[in-house]
């Protein structure tokens, strides 16, 4: 009996300790998450009407002049570009974006995948371990992003997509990642990223008409790449917000589990007190009658 208790004394010292770490581990990440979500929230406005403004110039110029990073090519050869993190512990966070990077990969590049014509370029130490473990063809360069995350970083890494693109070394580019809603909600899409996406003109929403000032292929040239570099940044702090969200709700979780095991524990181990005291009882009283007859 008393090895049972000995047992049960170490596990909620040890069950102690573990939500000791997890709730230490919340505290730090909801701090992080602030951080994050404030950088993600200042930038998606500015980018969405970039982005908006981008698409609405390459549709209304179609044909008006040559756009090469807008150029549409038969998909023979596409790079992914799945945004996870370089830490665990944030539950399924890493594990959803692998799905949705392989989903994007089967549902609409199977027979490229087949061919061995889709690459990934993972951002993130999870993602890149992940695909290097199961032979995707990758690019390595910029996986440790996070390691340093700023906007100059992570330009290289746009730039680098970019003129693969112009090289024809891709017909297509996506990015894979997730958007931050709030802590406890991710969204995981698969958005494209070159070709530039156009839009269709219709009655109800016609394009805008654009005045240029400098010459259009003077603004073209210069602002196409700015506004794509920041689409690229603007995933990566959605991604980043959204690691720290769901580590903050997993660590969330691990401490409420943990506070549920040690009420279990202490139940079964004044169970167990109190059965090793009646027994002790027990054998007082017998060993008292014994001697008496």
């Amino acid at each position: 009996m008393s090895g049972q208790l000995k047992e049960v004394r170490l596990r909620i010292v040890s069950v102690t300790s573990t939500q000791q770490i997890t709730k230490a581990m919340k505290m730090v990440s909801a701090a992080k998450l602030r951080r994050a979500q404030d950088a993600i929230l200042q930038m998606r406005p500015y980018t969405q009407k970039m982005q908006e403004m981008l698409t609405n110039i390459v549709s209304s110029l179609s044909g008006d002049m040559e756009l090469p990073l807008a150029a549409e090519r038969v998909t023979e050869r596409v790079l992914i570009i799945p945004i996870t993190s370089d830490r665990g512990t944030c539950g399924a966070y890493n594990s959803n974006v692998i799905k949705a990077a392989r989903q994007t990969i089967e549902s609409k590049y199977a027979a490229q995948y087949a061919k061995g014509n889709v690459t990934i370029l993972p951002v993130g130490k999870k993602g890149y371990e992940y695909f290097q473990r199961h032979g995707y063809k990758l690019v390595d360069d910029y996986w440790n992003l996070f390691a340093d995350l700023s906007f100059e970083n992570v330009r290289r890494a746009a730039i680098y997509a970019q003129e693969a693109f112009l090289r024809k070394e891709y017909d297509r580019v996506e990015l894979v990642y997730s958007q931050f809603k709030n802590a406890a909600t991710q969204v995981f899409v698969s958005e494209p990223y070159l070709p530039i996406p156009k839009v269709e003109a219709t009655e109800s929403k016609k394009q805008t008409d654009f005045i240029f000032e400098p010459s259009k292929e003077v603004l073209i040239q210069e602002l196409m790449p700015k506004i794509l570099n920041t689409q690229v940044y603007k995933a990566i702090l959605d991604a980043h917000a959204s690691e720290h969200g769901a580590r903050m709700t997993a660590m969330d979780k691990a401490t409420e589990n943990a506070a549920d095991i040690l009420r279990s524990l202490k139940i079964s181990y004044n169970r167990a007190r109190q059965a090793a005291i009646t027994t002790e009882l027990t054998e007082i009283v017998s060993g008292a009658a014994a001697l008496q007859g």
